[in-house]
């Protein structure tokens, strides 16, 4: 019998990274919407048309993760812009972690009079009691307002078992991808040694050398 293949989450698969487990992969998904690689990957949030061809092709590979019903996901554009808040807020934050908080007054990559914080806006979700006992936490809303639920409840879920801090996004800053570090001691930096980290080294070293001549 033939096996069935597993659809690619469709932002992360542009960049050829192995997505992060369950639900996380929506988050990594959401980060990797941005436009970069080489060559260039258009944005898929710069459009209604494109974002929402992406929100749907997501939804249905979170409900692949996760094993739950696949939610039906129309954009508007206020639903967009959400969705560009979360994804800077996101990126913001996991920069925060990894570089260290940056400094008051720093812009942010939101423009100040569309920008509505995530994280002092609720998301709605419920919790459901299993028949093993075990209590889950259910998303909630619809369009934008479903998406951000099953992303921040993700990323709950991954706070609780100390995965999230693997979702990191590369250093370099003409790239920043997001990739899920696999690595033993959750070291990784680069979301291709490859790609990124020889050729930034290899910079780094020459600018090291021509100050030291």
């Amino acid at each position: 019998m033939p096996s069935v293949s597993t659809p690619p989450w469709p932002a992360t698969a542009r960049y050829g990274l192995e997505p992060a487990p369950g639900g996380l992969g929506l988050v990594q998904d959401l980060l990797n919407t941005i436009s970069a690689g080489a060559p260039r990957q258009p944005d898929l949030l710069d459009e209604p048309s494109s974002a929402t061809g992406w929100a749907r092709d997501a939804a249905a590979r979170w409900s692949t993760a996760t094993g739950r019903p696949a939610p039906d996901v129309t954009l508007d554009p206020a639903g967009l812009r959400t969705l560009r808040i979360l994804r800077d807020d996101l990126q913001n934050g996991i920069d925060a972690r990894l570089r260290g908080t940056p400094e008051s007054g720093q812009p942010t990559t939101g423009t100040s009079d569309d920008r509505t914080p995530t994280g002092s806006r609720p998301a709605g979700a419920t919790l459901r009691l299993d028949r093993e006992g075990s209590v889950h936490l259910e998303p909630a809303g619809s369009g934008a307002d479903l998406l951000v639920s099953l992303v921040l409840a993700a990323l709950f879920e991954a706070q609780l078992t100390d995965v999230g801090r693997r979702i990191k996004t590369c250093r370099n800053p003409r790239c920043q991808v997001a990739f899920y570090d696999r690595s033993r001691n959750n070291s990784g930096v680069w979301h291709s040694v490859r790609v990124c980290g020889l050729p930034t080294n290899l910079r780094a070293h020459r600018a090291r050398r021509r100050q030291a001549d």
